[in-house]
Formats: structure tokens, C-alpha cells, sequence
């Protein structure tokens, strides 16, 4: 995993640049509150101790963050920015916590509250809420329906995110105290576990329902989950579609070359600069020629013997929405697989006073850094509610 991380060289050199800003711009562009201002100044110092307790005082899961954080945080309000290059201030937080953190030090034994709460989700969301009670004295156990942890961070191609870096960050929450999980465990319903002796419960399921295009033939169409979870299986292909122009569907595009095919585009119903990837994302799509199509919506899918055609229309911006052009169809042959990457959406949720709703099925999609946001958000809530105390 060497090729993750800064060489000694390279972290020298982006810790350097940093102009130590008492307004600090980086911590307040940060979901978690993070300080990169600070740690930084310790890294400077070489008290690395110190520079990993800045960064895990806010944020349990600062080795996945600093692999995959987009750069539209913290890197975004760096003034270096207005001189030369914003500083990788997530690459800086991987690579310290890759090479300085460990677990083998014992925290600090929290006086345990007497309360328990389960935990419905293993993702970031619900890592972090589990690392916010461990820390405050409850008793959390993690209900996992999979068998590990990560939720959708394990769709992401483990080039960008191998899952040793996952488990590193569970490692070390559950070693601050009172926290287990039960893989393969499907929770049908909040309430039932209140019956198992728990007081409190915070859901944190994601977004389990995939979005439908609402085409003919749509089911000859790929899911991007399906495909992301188990890419060997689609391994002979060489003509690829990819519906939606996101992160995901970036993750699908690139996933599709790495697995050999020669042909990948992309059809993206928005204008291309409203793509919503990152700039490094945009640079590797330009790197491995995808074809992007932007302005335009697949209307239809037919089989052709083994093979599949998609029609296609082009699109205009109509205020905030995109809207069909008439007359615009396109036929578009012989695609070995198409895949649809236009997002998912949440179950319904259950109104109940201690059931707090924590991630992506109470945000939307979100960012990594957003979703350990929420999952802390969510279990102040909690704490407040069982507690009655504000943090």
C-alpha cells in the first residue's frame, strides 16, 4: 500500500507549505471540525503523538478519510491555494496516521453510563456514531447485515481504498472501549431490538434502494452495486456504458478500464463542469480516454443477440432541471454491458423517539467525511435524548 501514502520527502514538502493561518479556513471547511492547521504545526515539530490525538479527537475514521476525501473541504479553503497549490491536507492525514497511530496504547477507561445502544449499519455513519457512545460510557453493539465492515465504502475499488485501511479505522474504535459487532445480522425492525434490552438505537442502513431510470429494457441494465461489489464476474467486456456522471459512476468508468475494456462512455444527463466528481476524479477519467457524453439521457435499451444498443437524447437546462430535446434520438450499438450509476434512495423511516436516523439514509449521498459527520451528529442527539445532556 506504499503508493497510498507521501514519502518522507513529499510530507515534508506539503507540511512546509502550509502558512499556519490563525483563521484557520481548513478546520472550518471540515464536516468533522478537524484542525489540519494544527496538526500540522505538530507535525512541523515532530510530535506526532500529539498530531494524531488532533485528528482523532474529531474524526474516528481519519485513515479512510485522508485516501478518499474530495477536494472540495478543507483542500478547497486552503489559502495556499491563491499562491500555488491548496496543500494535500488529506493525503498528510493518511499518511500520518498510516505511519504513527497505533492501538496498542491503552485510552483512557470511560466510567460506563449504564445505558446500551445498538448500532444498524457497519458503514461510516454508523462507525462513528459507535466510536461517539463507546466514548461517552454506553455499552453499542453493531448489527452488520454483510460480512464486514465499511457498508458502501466496500463498492469503492480497492486501488483508491484498500479495505485494510477500513478495518484499521474500526481497530482502533472499538479499542476505546465497550463496542462488539454481529456480522450477518439483518435488522427488519428498530423497535424489535428495544425488546433485547437496548435503549437507544441509531440506523445507519444507507441508501439500500437503487434508483430506476424508468426505460424500456431497463432490465438489461447493470446496477452499479452489483457491479462494483463483484467486478471479476463482468471481466470479459470490452464495450462499456455507464449511465450517470457522479463519483459512483466515475468509480464504474474506471473499474471498467482496469478490467480490460477498450471502450467506456459515459452518458451524463448535466452539462460536464456540473459533473459532481473531484478535479483528481475528472483528471483520471481524462487519463484513461472515457468518452464523456454530457447533455444527454439514455431513453432505451435493446438486446441485440448478445450484444446491446441504447438510444440516446440530448439535453438542455431548463432552470435547475435538464429537460429532452425533441427529435435529438440517437442510436448507439453493440455495448457489452451497461451500467447504472444515477443513484439510490432510503427506505422509510420508522417515527420513534430514541430510533435516530445517522449517514446517508437521513442526508442523501454523501461524502465520507459528511457521513462520520452525521453519524456524531445523530448520536449527540441520542445522548441528549437518553442523557438529557448537550455536548
Amino acid at each position: 500500500m506504499a503508493n497510498h501514502y507521501l514519502t518522507k520527502a513529499q510530507l515534508d514538502a506539503e507540511v512546509y507549505k502550509c502558512l499556519n493561518c490563525k483563521s484557520k479556513p481548513c478546520m472550518s471547511a471540515c464536516p468533522v471540525n478537524c484542525c489540519p492547521q494544527e496538526f500540522i504545526q505538530h507535525i512541523k515539530n515532530n510530535k506526532f503523538d500529539a498530531a494524531i490525538n488532533s485528528i482523532c479527537k474529531n474524526n474516528p475514521m481519519g485513515h479512510t478519510c485522508g485516501l478518499i476525501c474530495p477536494d472540495n473541504f478543507c483542500m478547497k479553503a486552503c489559502l495556499r491555494g491563491k499562491i500555488d497549490h491548496p496543500i494535500n491536507i488529506p493525503l498528510i492525514q493518511a499518511t500520518l496516521i498510516h505511519k504513527y497511530r497505533t492501538i496498542s496504547a491503552k485510552p483512557n477507561v470511560v466510567k460506563q453510563n449504564g445505558k446500551r445502544v445498538a448500532v444498524v449499519g457497519a458503514g461510516p455513519a454508523g462507525l462513528a456514531a459507535t466510536w461517539f457512545l463507546i466514548r461517552h460510557g454506553y455499552s453499542v453493539k453493531v448489527f452488520e447485515k454483510s460480512d464486514k465492515v465499511g457498508g458502501a465504502l466496500n463498492l469503492i475499488p480497492d486501488y483508491r481504498l484498500p479495505y485494510k485501511v477500513i478495518e484499521d479505522d474500526w481497530n482502533y474504535i472499538k479499542s476505546m472501549g465497550d463496542g462488539e459487532i454481529a456480522f450477518n445480522c439483518r435488522v427488519e425492525s428498530p423497535v424489535s431490538l428495544f425488546k433485547q434490552g437496548f435503549d437507544g438505537v441509531i440506523m445507519a442502513i444507507g441508501e439500500q434502494q437503487i434508483i430506476d431510470l424508468g426505460i424500456q429494457g431497463e432490465e438489461y441494465v447493470v446496477s452499479y452495486y452489483d457491479f462494483l461489489k463483484n467486478p471479476n464476474k463482468y471481466k470479459n467486456i470490452n464495450k462499456v456504458a455507464i449511465i450517470g456522471g457522479g463519483n459512483v459512476a466515475c468509480d464504474c468508468a474506471l473499474t471498467a478500464k482496469r478490467l480490460g475494456a477498450d471502450d467506456v462512455s459515459m452518458f451524463i444527463r448535466r452539462k460536464i463542469f456540473d459533473m459532481r466528481i473531484t478535479k483528481n476524479e475528472m483528471n483520471e477519467l481524462w487519463d484513461k480516454q472515457i468518452d464523456l457524453n454530457p447533455t444527454t439521457r439514455i431513453t432505451k435499451v435493446e438486446k441485440n443477440k448478445n450484444k446491446f444498443d441504447v438510444y440516446t437524447c440530448s439535453t438542455q437546462q431548463c432552470g435547475l432541471a435538464y429537460k429532452d430535446i425533441e427529435n435529438s434520438e440517437v442510436k448507439r450499438c453493440d455495448f457489452d454491458l451497461i451500467i447504472k450509476a444515477i443513484g439510490s434512495k432510503s427506505d422509510k423511516h420508522i417515527d420513534h423517539e430514541f430510533v435516530i436516523y445517522a449517514g446517508d439514509c437521513k442526508i442523501g449521498g454523501s461524502t465520507i467525511v459528511e457521513a462520520v459527520a452525521s453519524g456524531i451528529s445523530s448520536s449527540k442527539l441520542l445522548h441528549q435524548k437518553l442523557m438529557g445532556e448537550i455536548i
